[in-house]
Formats: C-alpha cells, structure tokens, sequence
C-alpha cells in the first residue's frame, strides 16, 4: 500500500459547518448509501475540492473513507508526477494501472497521515476512459471498497462535457451535482440533472459552490442578516436558561 501526506488547508468556519451539514445529509440518505459520486457540468467548478473536502470531513468523523479520483482525463503524462488536491510526493500506482491490469487494487490503494482516510488517485491518462470506467476491474473494485471502508466518494469528470459520470453512476448508490454558483446557467444544470436521471442514476443532491458571501454580496447581505438575526436571538436566550 502506498502512503502520501494531507496539504491541510484552512476552511473558514462557514466553509467548515457547510461541510458537516454535507455529510450529515448524506449520512441521513439511507444506511444503503455507502458509494457515492460527484460530478457537475462543467470544468472549474469546483467538484474535487468538495470531494476531498468531503472525504475528510467523513474520515475526522471517525468513518474509514475512501476516496477515488476517477477523473481521468486530466493529467498530462504519465511521466509527471500526478498533481491533485491534497497530495505530497509521487504515487507510482493509480487508478488507470488497476483498470489496465497493471497493478492490482492493494497497490494503487494509498493511505494517507489523517486518520481513516485512504484514496486512490487517478494516474496517467489512458485513450479509453470511458470505456475503463465501465469495465469488470472498475464495478469490483467498487464491491472490493464497500467491504473495506465505511464510506466511498468517487470524482468524476463534468457530466456536461463527457459521458463517464453517468458510466461511474452503475455501480454508485446515488451522485451529488456540484454547481459553481455563477458558471453555468440554470437550463444547462437542468440539462445535467436530466443526463444522470435518464442513465437511472439516484441524485441525492446539489452542492452550491463558490458562493460569495463578502458582506457587500447578495449571499453576504441575505444569509448575514438571517443568520444574525437568528442565531443573535436563539443564543442570546439560550445564555439565560438554567444548566
């Protein structure tokens, strides 16, 4: 098994509760949904952020996590070092080796410093992704995890540019849209919705992403005064009640 060390980021504490309330959601979604995927529509908005980000939101929480990078059309050569979020050092094995039957599962798997977290990334692209991701190597892979780990998220690419979401969804229990607030327009992530609902996929949801929340923006000036206003009074009664 291999091992590659967390660049920790910070998340501000809005970024981080929006988090929990992610994985709560899905935690609620039913004791069956245990592979899941994320996708959007597009490049850019922000999808393997938030499947990270997710993962170790599941892995602090004390759940064995597993993350797989299924986006493999993305990297330039095998020959470079596979560059993702949350990644030090060189991984020699990624998912692309497992799927071309060049290593097996145990050695593409990596363990990383953070407790409970555990990843495959995905590795040098190959001329057939699709086509790899919809194999038997791929759907027992996944079997392979449900035994393994308490929780598996799978990124794939953007369902708005190629069709590998919806070939990943087969072997999920549901997917999550990620959409880049300000990105894309309405009709195209309806558009999006309906690719995966026709390839019989279960959408356990929608991710807001990259939302402003400065306080001179529209999000900023709602959501600052609700919650303020809100919170300001529930805790402000609350600091008066008897222990």
């Amino acid at each position: 098994m291999q091992e590659f060390t967390i660049k920790q980021t910070i998340l501000d504490y809005r970024s981080k509760e929006a988090f929990k309330t992610l994985r709560t959601n899905i935690e609620f979604s039913g004791e069956d949904t245990k592979v899941i995927f994320l996708t959007s529509t597009t490049p850019n908005e922000g999808k393997s952020t938030v499947s990270f980000e997710l993962a170790q939101s599941f892995a602090q929480n004390g759940m064995k996590t597993l993350l797989i990078d299924a986006d493999l059309r993305k990297y330039k050569s095998s020959n470079k070092k596979v560059v993702t979020v949350g990644k030090k050092g060189k991984v020699k094995y990624g998912l692309t080796h497992y799927l071309s039957g060049k290593t097996t599962f145990e050695n593409a798997l990596c363990v990383s410093d953070v407790d409970n977290f555990y990843m495959i990334f995905a590795g040098p692209v190959p001329p057939n992704p699709s086509e790899l991701l919809g194999n038997d190597r791929f759907k027992n892979m996944i079997e392979a995890s449900r035994k393994m780990f308490d929780i598996v998220i799978v990124d794939t690419p953007p369902i708005g540019s190629v069709i590998d979401a919806a070939v990943v969804s087969k072997f999920c229990d549901g997917g999550i849209l990620v959409i880049g607030c300000g990105d894309i327009s309405y009709r195209y992530a309806r558009k999006s919705k309906e690719q995966l609902e026709l390839a019989g996929c279960k959408i356990l949801g929608c991710v807001l992403n990259k939302v402003n929340f400065s306080s001179n923006s529209y999000y900023g000036k709602y959501y600052g005064k609700y919650y303020g206003k809100y919170y300001g009074k529930y805790y402000g009664n609350y600091s008066n009640e008897d222990n």
